[in-house]
């Protein structure tokens, strides 16, 4: 008997797809450059909030979503990557949890490294008038030559995964971070997404975006 449990609440899901949207537009808008510049400049607003919401979301978010509920030990991600655990993943599998703590990392790094970052030509972070020269430099090396090729490969690696899981695992990954359902062999608790959970998680994305945009204004004469 199969069980159908809600393990992706929506805050957890809206999120999701955000953050997705968020990093085709960054990634296009810093590519055409230009004018382009400066939707790419509110684009890294939009995404420091959405990156502030989630780090929030994961300790006070659906059961799923928390942080608790996807550490992993070393020993257990060496398991799973031998084949020895055979249980299926209710939220995230220790694999995907690495996943998940690398994009979230490596996410955040390209934000600040981009709040620090001047190209002396059409750009310059809110925040680079606060350090000096030599941590302007080596931020904008990092956002230019290192952390963007860094972040799209992860984000390959993530889909050529849940391509992965799809053709040879019939697991769909997607579905279940569209509708926030899964169905599984066991009973297990499911994540809270009721008026009361998705009114905290509106608490928390606005207190998060007024977060951003003061960072932001940071920059403004």
């Amino acid at each position: 008997m199969q069980h159908k449990v809600r393990v992706w609440d929506l805050p957890t899901r809206l999120f999701h797809w955000s953050l997705a949207a968020t990093m085709v537009a960054l990634v296009v808008t810093a590519k055409v450059g230009g004018n382009a510049m400066q939707w790419h400049l509110q684009l890294g607003q939009v995404m420091l909030a959405l990156l502030v919401f989630r780090l929030a979301w994961g300790l006070v978010g659906g059961h799923w979503s928390r942080f608790t509920s996807f550490m992993y030990s070393p020993t257990r991600l060496w398991r799973y990557l031998r084949g020895q655990d055979g249980d299926e993943a209710v939220g995230h599998s220790p694999l995907g949890a690495l996943s998940v703590f690398a994009l979230l990392g490596v996410s955040l790094a390209q934000v600040v490294s981009g709040l620090l970052s001047d190209d002396e030509i059409s750009f310059a972070g809110p925040l680079a008038r606060y350090v000096s020269g030599e941590w302007v430099g080596q931020a904008t090396w990092y956002h230019s030559d290192v952390g963007q090729y860094l972040l799209i490969g992860l984000v390959v690696l993530h889909v050529l995964v849940i391509g992965f899981y799809a053709l040879l695992r019939r697991r769909n990954l997607v579905n279940s971070m569209l509708h926030g359902d899964k169905l599984l062999d066991r009973p297990v608790a499911a994540s809270r997404d009721d008026m009361a959970t998705r009114s905290r998680a509106a608490l928390v994305a606005t207190l998060s975006a007024a977060l951003a945009w003061w960072v932001f204004r940071l920059g403004v004469a």
